[in-house]
Order: structure tokens, then sequence, then C-alpha cells
């Protein structure tokens, strides 16, 4: 039986969005229950620190697009790349949008890509703009987050589909908490010139981490287990995990201090679910999927392709291991299929990408797995084979 109260890591989307707030304020305020994870000690000591003549984002998106805008924002003149991978994935949007604020920066290798050359920034006039929305919501919230800083404020446009909706009200929400209010009104949000005010600020638990959890419980044959520091009234967008798992047989009780999770039967058949405002639950879902031999529908699955890797390409490499495919059915239609038994002891690689890493992992509760590169899991659940050896796991290390 799976039993135990586990720990999960404090949100890195809440962190980090306090901590360019902090460095936007100008205060410096007590933010508790910081994350461990990787890219939020990455941004904390980037932010902590004097910037020198390159800065790296390395692998963290977040850390990219929030540094881009802040340094656009407060003037600063230096040169901002990342990993290789980092450098693959595309900026432009936001590049775009700050270059008609005011901010003036060049591309050091491909057009819409980093490194990027950060010099200065003047401001043009400009408070209206036009955004494309449906690629990635951390464009937005880069730019909402410098908003109250610009001399006539910010209005946003938001042009197609909102991609992570939720995200941006999270941002918002952070906003508002330090002081600085805003209005989001259909397509468009208005963000006065203001001044952001200090206020001590605590960090929720991640309910992205807390979806590798949910996979085991739906996994196990008997499972009882309490997950601390998660609320029902949470700010994240993942969040939707209680109805979410729910047909796939986990049961959520909130207290006072967390979640309580149990199991219950798997509900079939599994209506189609949209991933459009958490598609960092994707491959959690596609690999649970798979482990309890039902096909899932899934949509809103267009930001995976430039996540960490393309995480779409990634799933269905690794689900023909388990005797699986994630077939392409429709436009932006993807569905689980079973076709085949699974390999006695499947190898999955990992792309660089921690989430590949978690979401296979829960599979361990079937049969043996392997997971390539088990340390990316640093990036935001620095303590995730830790937890799981808790949880009655056993690890070979080869």
């Amino acid at each position: 039986m799976l039993h135990g109260i586990f720990q999960l890591p404090a949100s890195k989307s809440e962190a980090n969005r306090a901590l360019i707030i902090r460095a936007l304020s100008g205060h410096d305020f007590p933010i508790h229950n910081l994350s461990d994870a990787n890219d939020t000690q990455l941004l904390n000591r980037l932010l902590s620190s004097k910037a020198g003549a390159e800065v790296s984002a390395e692998d963290a998106g977040t850390v990219m697009r929030f540094l881009t805008a802040y340094y656009a924002a407060t003037g600063q003149q230096l040169t901002l790349t990342g990993t290789p991978r980092m450098c693959q994935r595309p900026i432009g949007v936001l590049v775009d949008a700050l270059r008609k604020l005011g901010a003036k920066i060049e591309y050091l290798g491909e057009e819409g890509y980093p490194p990027l050359q950060m010099k200065g920034f003047e401001a043009s006039g400009t408070y209206q703009l036009t955004v494309r929305s449906d690629i990635s919501s951390q464009y937005i919230s880069a730019l909402l987050m410098i908003g109250p800083l610009l001399p006539q404020g910010l209005e946003l446009t938001l042009k197609g589909k909102i991609s992570s909706e939720p995200y941006i009200r999270m941002t918002l929400a952070q906003m508002a908490h330090f002081g600085v209010q805003a209005t989001f009104e259909g397509q468009k949000i208005t963000v006065p010139h203001q001044q952001y005010q200090a206020q001590e600020f605590t960090v929720e638990s991640d309910w992205s981490a807390a979806s590798y959890w949910y996979s085991m419980v739906a996994l196990a044959q008997e499972a009882d287990i309490f997950l601390p520091a998660l609320r029902s009234n949470s700010l994240q967008g993942d969040s939707v995990l209680p109805s979410l798992m729910e047909p796939f047989g986990v049961q959520t009780e909130f207290t006072e201090t967390g979640v309580r999770l149990t199991k219950s039967a798997v509900q079939e058949p599994i209506a189609r679910i949209d991933f459009f405002a958490c598609p960092d639950l994707a491959q959690t879902v596609a690999a649970l999927a798979a482990g309890l031999g039902v096909e899932v529908e899934m949509t809103g699955l267009e930001s995976l392709r430039i996540k960490e890797t393309d995480r779409i390409a990634a799933l269905q490499f690794e689900l023909v291991k388990l005797g699986a495919e994630l077939r392409e059915i429709a436009p932006d239609v993807f569905k689980v299929f079973l076709p085949n038994k699974p390999e006695t002891e499947p190898t999955i690689h990992t792309y660089e990408d921690h989430r590949m890493a978690m979401a296979f992992a829960p599979l361990a509760l079937k049969y043996p797995v392997i997971i390539d590169e088990p340390k990316v899991v640093r990036k935001s659940y620095p303590r995730y084979w830790d937890e799981l050896q808790k949880a009655g796991f056993s690890f070979v290390k080869s």
C-alpha cells in the first residue's frame, strides 16, 4: 500500500514571480518557503548579485523570459544567454513587444532566439501593445510585471486564444498582493503606472509536482497519502488536478494543512482532456494512461513543442516502450492508444527534461523502469527521488 506524508517543493511559478516583483520594487522583503528548485535558486542568485557582462539563464525558460523583461525595464546592458536548447527556444514575441516600449535589444545569433544583447531602455511613449497570447503565457507575465514601472503603465491586447490563462491571473494576483492594481477584461489587460509595495509573501507547494503523486495513487493497488501545504483556493493553474484526476481513480480531500489522496475506481471512458491552461500536466497523464491501460484523448498541447524539449515528440518516442502510441487524430487532437505490450524493463530517455523523468517514474508501481539521466529533476523537484524512496520505491544505480 502506498501510504505516508510526502513533501512537495514550493511552487517555482509563484516563487519566480515574487522574486522579480521584489527586485522591481526596490525593497527587500521576506519570501517564505522559497522553492529549492534550480530555476528559482538560479533566479534568486542572479537578482541578488550585480549582473556581469554575460548572464546565463541556463535551461530555465521562465528565468530567460522574466529576466529579458526585467533587464530591459531596468535599463541594464549585458548579454543574456542560456544552454544550447535554451537558444533554440523562441523569444521573438517578447523582444518585439519590449522594443516597442523602448528597449534596445539585439539578437547575437538567429533572429528571434537567444542569446540577446541588452543595450538599455528609453521609453518610446508607446504603452498600448497587441501581443500573441497563444504561445506562452510567460511572455505576457513578463510584460505585466514591468508594466507598473513604465511611465504610462501598460495596456495589453491579447491576440488569439489565451495560453495558460491561470498563470496570467496568478501574475496579476501576486502583483495585487504587492499593491499593484490591474484590470483584465475580455482580451485586454490594463496596468496603470504604480509602485510595488513591500509585503511578506509565502509560497504555496507546487501543484505540478503533486501530479506525480496523483499518478502514483492511480497506479497503486491501495493508496492513502497526504501532501502538505496545498490550498483549495490556489493561484496555480495545475490546481485543476482534483477534478482532472478523479476519472483516473484518485479522490482528493482538502484539509486545513494540505490534501489527502485515496484510491478509487477508474472511470472509463475518460473524456477528452484540454491541457491548454495546464500544459505541464500532459506528460503525467499520457504516461499514466499507458500505465493504467486506458485510452485518452488530449488537446491543447501546442506549447509543448517549445518546452525543455519537444515534449510531443518525446512522448511519442517513449510511450512506444510502454506499448502505447500517441497519435494526432485531428489537428491538435492527440490520443493515447495501447496496441502492444510494454517492454520488460523500458529505458525512458528524459531529453534533459525534468518532467519526462518524473512523469514516467510512477510506472515502477507496475513494472521495473529505467530512467535515463535522473538528475534532471533538480530543475523543479530536487528531492523527488528521496521522497519516492520514502514511499517504498527501490533504486538500482547503474
